[in-house]
């Protein structure tokens, strides 16, 4: 099993506690959403003129880098210049630091028809693909917004390079969002299914529907039964913790989530 974890969930961190804690705690990588505050780490320091000596630091800490995170909204028209920047930057990372991933979202679609949108997210994704493919990099389309449903996501990746792009399970949305049962997620786009992403929540009586976010395992997501699914058809990628303390500060501190996490997964193996 392999074990990563989002930045989002220590937003206020420096680099070099972000490696040394991630060391510390026992994974074995980390994606990269954020760092103290810049969500565009290519504008960093650290990942331009100092790329490769952050990439050997995190090399010397037993570690590497699962995904580069971005903001791309694959469907986005308005924004398709500035984004095809954003996946040329990131995919120049992917090249320096030997990482496979970048996650996009899909976005949106407003008022448009499902069938348009999907046609409009296999023009755009031939385009972001193309160039991600250029540095070696794959584009993955996260299980998210208004592309949560599996349905969805599969209408687009039947018509897109598969070396281009893939899929990014996040086991919550799926499962919460649009009631969607693992085995038919699994089922749906189990051979684009590259990475993952890990939350816990619950639904309380007395929230009216809404749930809460919570430490893995204490919540009613499956993640038992999901890690067996993924186990059981030869899933071999990364379990990525999205621990969401950037969106939602009330969450509880990295230093208790992430260790708690690594703990409880390792108890799955």
């Amino acid at each position: 099993m392999k074990l990563s974890f989002t930045t989002l969930g220590c937003p206020d961190w420096e680099l070099d506690l972000i490696i040394r804690r991630a060391a510390e705690y026992g994974f074995d990588a980390i994606d990269f959403r954020g760092v103290a505050g810049e969500m565009n780490i290519y504008k960093l320091p650290a990942f331009a003129e100092s790329a490769r000596q952050t990439r050997d630091r995190i090399k010397d800490a037993g570690l590497e880098v699962s995904c580069f995170s971005s903001s791309v909204k694959v469907f986005s028209r308005e924004m398709m210049e500035s984004q095809l920047l954003e996946v040329e930057a990131y995919a120049k990372l992917c090249a320096i630091f030997e990482t496979p991933y970048i996650r996009v979202f899909g976005g949106a679609i407003k008022s448009t028809g499902r069938e348009e949108a999907v046609q409009i997210m296999v023009r755009h994704f031939h385009e972001l693909g193309s160039v991600a493919k250029e540095y070696g990099a794959k584009l993955l389309l996260e299980t998210h917004d208004d592309w949560t449903s599996c349905r969805y996501v599969r209408a687009v990746m039947e018509q897109v390079d598969p070396e281009a792009v893939g899929v990014l399970w996040d086991l919550h949305h799926p499962y919460r969002m649009a009631g969607e049962q693992p085995e038919d997620t699994w089922a749906t786009l189990g051979r684009w299914i590259h990475y993952t992403h890990v939350k816990d929540s619950s639904v309380k009586p007395e929230s009216g529907g809404q749930f809460q976010y919570c430490l893995a395992g204490e919540g009613d997501v499956p993640l038992e039964p999901m890690y067996r699914l993924l186990n059981r058809n030869g899933y071999e990628g990364y379990y990525t913790l999205e621990w969401e303390k950037k969106w939602h500060p009330e969450l509880l501190e990295a230093d208790i989530a992430f260790p708690q996490y690594v703990e409880y997964m390792r108890k799955l193996a």
